[in-house]
């Protein structure tokens, strides 16, 4: 999993230097500036001295002396626990330097710690009262530069104010950082092209390393200024498959490069000092993958998780990168939920959804007694209120879940103690009790417990992490009674995760974390308030004058923990379940054709037949072609259910019918002198409806050959019509789409049809296309000024307003199931919107209008304005193909019930007939 895999490369860098130290040695926020090789002189001077072989290191904050030989300690010395610092002479310690050329250096201080003696990780010892150290450089002539940094250092460490002593550490790695440069014999060719270069410092958890990077045309470098754990990191450009601008320290610094798609572990990330080299490094490198890999927005991974091609784990992968969460920065781990109520049982049940935690409360609000005490509190509580005294997610938390394979990092954090032994993570069902009923304990999960590494449940260092009231010693997690082992715990909660309860409910917790339910109103009636400092945008770190309330303000923040970067700000819509078919009514059509025991139905292959064309919807090829319209665009296709006779309108006022047996034209019929708009066949194949901008529909009888009615139904130009049941849709320029119900004639051609007005959906502006779902309970309307509206036909209600386009809503359809609904416009812009919620899921561009389509929920195919066909995979974030088709623009297309047949129509006046590869 993600810190595993973390620590992982960090050992194998450690390997690299062969070294034991570690920065997690350091105290957070400290820099390692450089090293000499050197003797620890033990009883200098008498005759039981002796030397000790090491590796003397340069602190912001400490010196620290790693001996070659494991058995002995690191030791470490505080700078501010000292007491003189100097050349070693014949008197001891001396500030004021003698000619001697003794390579000697003295540091006389009250306390020191020693670390991991015989390589053993365990909490530091500590040892106090007055004592000299000396350390014999093997370059003598380094000697006194060494002394006057640490004089330097020392000066910092001993200032009162915390501010001041950052503030004076900062301007000493900044000089040291300007006298360096990024060594070009670093290149991987001698052909690279230097982009750009800046200071920067490398993150990793608990850990900060400065350096220089370096951008070239084919890779990206990184130099630590110390040379540790290696002298350069180095990224090849082309193995890169997403990058984030991350926040680091509430600042917009940090940029993560990753070189693999599904995993949480970055390949490096980094904090700059000044936000435009930050941006100017995205840039260059968002441009190179521009060629390379489709960016995916939050809302992409949405639609992918909605119809089951991300799995649950896999969706909350992404909105953690997408929300700032970084395994690398442990004030922003990823955050996981509580999915498991029931830690007692010997069986679980994952198909009683009392197993479950209720997925739409935060961790706080599970238990109502508490709630209770909690809201009491909140209602005394002055401005600004909150309901949590601690956050879910922390660097402590996540710590505490991770002390078995991260003892160095709680150390760490804990200035070299592990917790009390009682407070540790001993037991799964005992920190579930103390998440529901702990006055202070609201954490969340971490991704560790979904993943396939059972290390940090199993104490496989024998580390001593103390012994509890009790008398037991810590050792293994202990794991609820339906677990046989570590690894059948993570399978099960991993099928836990991946199950049918939580893939209906995972939304409800993603509106809490990462939706409308974090902030204001809504996180307030959903008991989702925390301390104002944990959310982006609480606290402005550059308004704040004072240095030392600047700097405990960034350490209180980063040690609280923080609430991931809000991603939506509408309710997140439900993933699509067997289970859920609310919208997912299939065609009057289809539900009346029941199968038959052990036989395929002929829904069964129509399917199949879809299925087939859409996987094959790319080899689309051009076969035949004709001009069969005058002067003006091709506006409407509808064919015969035999596929015998093709019906078309044009803006040169006609209807014509073009059989496609003899591919000759049959008749060409005009209504008025007015442009038409779409056209439609009725059930039977005995009429054909067409729409005009004259404000009329007509009615045509194919049998009779002549205008059977006249519907006047509007004020302005009728832009669409649609028929589903008897009853006609139209769409108008007058700013309204009618609902009429059609009684239709006892005879084709010898009665009119008469038509009640059933509904008016009233819109701001003009309609300009309109579709039906699969069973006509819903209706999709586009505007001229870019909005699409969602209407409830069973009660002819505004469902949804979604302002999408910044130009005319040119096409509209539902996906097959209904959830979706797709739409293209003017500003060369797919929407995919979410039917449940009216969220915008989707949003991909062209660089011209797309004027027309046909999908299948996770495919488009699209008429361009060039004359091309474009093939879109929505899931892959990314356009498949490129057909050359028309001349002119694609104005409208047709295709048959089983996706087999397909037919364009343009400006070109053409229709051409296209053909599937299979």
């Amino acid at each position: 999993m993600a810190f595993i895999r973390k620590k992982q490369q960090e050992q194998q860098l450690q390997l690299y230097s062969k070294e034991r130290f570690s920065l997690l040695l350091l105290n957070l926020e400290e820099y390692y500036f450089e090293q000499h090789r050197a003797n620890h002189i033990l009883h200098k001077g008498s005759h039981h001295e002796r030397k000790i072989r090491g590796s003397l290191k340069i602190c912001s904050k400490s010196v620290i002396f790693e001996p070659d030989s494991i058995s002995q300690p690191i030791i470490k010395i505080p700078l501010r626990d000292c007491i003189k610092i100097g050349k070693h002479g014949e008197n001891g310690a001396n500030r004021h330097f003698t000619k001697a050329k003794s390579g000697g250096i003295s540091l006389i201080f009250s306390q020191v710690y020693f670390i991991k003696e015989h390589n053993v990780v365990a909490p530091y010892k500590i040892e106090r009262g007055k004592m000299e150290y000396v350390f014999e450089l093997d370059v003598p002539g380094k000697v006194e530069d060494v002394v006057e940094t640490l004089l330097q250092l020392h000066r910092a460490s001993c200032l009162d104010k915390l501010g001041d002593q950052t503030a004076m550490i900062t301007a000493i790695l900044q000089s040291r950082l300007a006298r360096t440069s990024f060594d070009k014999n670093r290149f991987q060719n001698i052909s690279e092209k230097l982009h750009m270069e800046c200071k920067a410092e490398m993150v990793t958890p608990l850990v900060t390393n400065p350096g220089h990077v370096c951008i070239t045309d084919t890779n990206l470098y990184f130099q630590p200024l110390n040379g540790y754990p290696k002298p350069v990191v180095q990224i090849t450009l082309q193995d890169v498959r997403r990058i984030y601008k991350r926040r680091h320290g509430l600042m917009p610094l940090g940029l993560e490069v990753f070189c693999t798609e599904d995993d949480l572990c970055s390949d490096i990330y980094l904090k700059f000092y000044e936000p435009q080299d930050r941006d100017d490094l995205y840039f260059y490198i968002a441009t190179y993958l521009e060629h390379h890999v489709a960016e995916h927005t939050a809302e992409s991974y949405m639609l992918q998780w909605q119809r089951g091609h991300l799995s649950n784990y896999q969706y909350l992968l992404h909105l953690n990168n997408l929300a700032d969460r970084s395994c690398n920065d442990l004030s922003q781990y990823p955050v996981f939920p509580w999915i498991i109520h029931d830690y007692s049982s010997s069986e679980l049940d994952l198909s009683n959804p009392g197993t479950f935690r209720d997925l739409s409360k935060p961790v706080g609000a599970l238990n109502k007694e508490r709630l209770e005490r909690l809201l009491t509190r909140y209602q005394e509580m002055p401005e600004p209120k909150f309901m949590y005294g601690s956050h879910y997610s922390s660097p402590g938390y996540v710590l505490f879940y991770l002390v078995r394979i991260a003892p160095e990092y709680m150390l760490c954090l804990q200035n070299g103690r592990f917790d009390n032994a009682d407070r540790m993570f001993n037991s799964i069902a005992e920190t579930w009790k103390n998440c529901l009923d702990g006055a202070t304990d609201f954490k969340e999960l971490i991704p560790e417990f979904y993943g396939d590494d059972v290390s940090f449940l199993v104490n496989s260092l024998k580390l001593d992490l103390g012994k509890r009231q009790g008398g037991q010693m810590v050792d293994d997690v202990e794991l609820p009674p339906w677990a046989s082992s570590p690894e059948d715990f993570l399978q099960k909660s991993k099928d836990a995760l991946e199950s049918n309860y939580v893939s209906e409910h995972l939304h409800e917790w993603i509106d809490l974390i990462f939706g409308y339910k974090q902030k204001g109103s809504d996180a307030v009636g959903a008991h989702n308030v925390f301390h104002p400092l944990t959310y982006e945008g609480g606290v402005d770190l550059n308004s704040i004058q004072d240095p030392d309330e600047k700097v405990a303000m960034l350490t209180q923040i980063l040690e609280f923990g923080q609430t991931p970067k809000q991603l939506f700000v509408t309710p997140h819509p439900r993933r699509i379940t067997p289970k859920f078919k609310s919208l997912s009514q299939t065609s009057s059509y289809n539900a009346s054709m029941a199968d038959s025991p052990g036989e395929e139905s002929f829904e069964d292959l129509t399917e199949e037949s879809k299925t087939l064309a859409w996987n094959n919807i790319t080899k689309l090829q051009l076969h035949e072609h004709y001009k069969i319209h005058k002067d003006r665009a091709v506006t409407g296709i509808t064919v015969s259910r035999n596929g015998s006779s093709v019906f078309t309108t044009s803006q040169d006022s006609t209807l014509k019918m073009f059989s496609k047996e003899s591919k000759m034209l049959q008749r060409s019929i005009s209504f008025s002198n007015m442009a038409l708009s779409s056209c439609l066949l009725l059930p039977g194949d005995a009429t054909v409806i067409t729409s005009s901008w004259d404000n009329n529909v007509y009615f045509y009888s194919i049998a009779f050959g002549r205008r059977q009615d006249t519907l006047m139904g509007h004020d302005d130009a009728v832009s669409k019509i649609c028929w589903h049941d008897n009853r006609l849709y139209s769409a108008s320029w007058d700013s309204t789409v009618k609902v009429w119900s059609g009684v239709p004639a006892e005879m084709p051609g010898t009665k009119r049809h008469h038509f009640d007005l059933l509904a008016e959906l009233e819109h701001d502006v003009s309609v300009d296309t309109i579709s039906l779902n699969a069973a006509s309970t819903l209706l999709v309307s586009g505007t001229k000024e870019g909005t699409v509206n969602i209407w409830d036909l069973t009660t002819a209600t505004l469902m949804h307003q979604i302002p999408c386009h910044s130009g005319i809503v040119c096409d509209t359809a539902f996906s097959p199931d209904s959830r979706h609904v797709l739409s293209t416009g003017t500003d060369g812009c797919l929407n995919v919107i979410d039917v449940q919620t009216g969220m915008l899921i989707s949003s991909m561009t062209s660089d011209e209008p797309q004027r027309c389509f046909v999908w299948d929920g996770n495919s488009v195919l699209s008429g361009s304005q060039s004359g091309e066909l474009l093939v879109w995979d929505l899931l892959g974030a990314k356009i498949s193909e490129r057909i050359q088709g028309h001349t002119g623009a694609v104005t409208c297309i047709w295709m048959n019930e089983q996706c087999s047949s397909i037919i364009t129509g343009g400006e070109d006046r053409q229709i051409i007939f296209w053909k599937l590869q299979y």
